[in-house]
């Protein structure tokens, strides 16, 4: 039996957004990043002053890197935007899917190379089976990994780069692939991690810690799981709203986890019976956590 822990951080942001998704961390300034997906914001807040700041963006992005100190790549459903951070302005620097409207990104990371990976996914419902691919871009090359992902999510990297993870929630099933620690791409086929087709909740987005271990935000049944290298679950921790999307290190020794959260698609009654759902929390445990790897554009 894995350990189940109790709620015992906070909320970071009280805002209840449709998708809250992406979250991200700039340990020069001190600052989270995260999207509400649907709405095209990008939500800003420095975790020294607690000043927060929304941004309005172009397009639906879902995955913020960090490029250098006046730049960061923003990864959307038209591919890959460069931001200047101060002006926010943005620039398209390589399209993806650019023409295919009922299209968007969804989860994705950057690998200890500075290659980016991250997943496409249908916009609604409609169509959604086997649409979706997950893509490796490294500068602006780009290569299509894996196609037939209905919802790509999962996305992470062990430290030393030599293992990918991800996760189509709709199959439900972890997987995991031998890399290129120097590029980041495939060396071999998948294969299963954790097969998690007869749990509760569907994977979402994960990070993997300084030791190896995964932390998976769980869909649908409000919690971050947390799987050892071996793919053995070790323990559960709760939050207080049930669509839990996707964790991030913070903090600069990245010994903090922040969790974002979304209330889409929920009923009225759902709400009033989850207040906080869509807020932003701090898990409240001490984590083994990196810092991310900037992408090498």
């Amino acid at each position: 039996m894995i350990k189940t822990h109790e709620f015992k951080g906070r909320a970071l942001c009280e805002t209840g957004l449709e998708l809250g998704e992406g979250p991200s961390y700039d340990p020069v300034r001190n600052t989270a990043f995260w999207f509400n997906i649907v709405h095209k914001e990008l939500h800003e807040l420095n975790l020294s002053s607690g000043e927060k700041q929304v941004h309005a963006l172009p397009a639906m992005c879902s995955v913020l890197a960090r490029i250098d100190d006046k730049r960061q790549a923003v990864v959307s459903e038209h591919g890959i935007y460069i931001r200047d951070v101060e002006s926010g302005a943005m620039e398209l620097a390589v399209a993806i899917e650019k023409d295919e409207a009922h299209m968007r990104s969804n989860d994705g990371r950057v690998h200890p190379s500075g290659a980016l990976w991250f997943g496409t996914m249908t916009k609604t419902g409609d169509g959604r089976e086997g649409a979706g691919s997950i893509y490796h871009v490294a500068g602006t090359k780009v290569t299509k990994l894996y196609s037939g992902i209905s919802i790509p999510n999962g996305i992470c990297f062990s430290p030393d780069g030599s293992t990918g993870y991800f996760v189509d929630t709709v199959e439900n099933v972890l997987k995991k692939v031998a890399l290129d620690p120097k590029t980041g791409l495939p060396a071999g086929a998948p294969q299963v991690f954790s097969d998690e087709r007869q749990n509760p909740g569907g994977c979402d987005g994960s990070v993997c810690d300084a030791d190896g271990n995964i932390w998976n935000a769980r869909w649908g049944v409000g919690e971050v799981q947390v799987y050892d290298p071996s793919g053995i679950k070790t323990a559960a921790y709760k939050l207080p709203t049930s669509q839990t999307s996707c964790p991030a290190f913070i903090g600069p020794n990245a010994d903090r986890l922040l969790v974002t959260s979304a209330k889409e698609d929920m009923s009225a009654e759902q709400l009033a019976a989850e207040p906080q759902a869509g807020f932003t929390f701090e898990l409240g445990v001490a984590v083994n956590g990196r810092l991310e790897p900037d992408f090498k554009l």
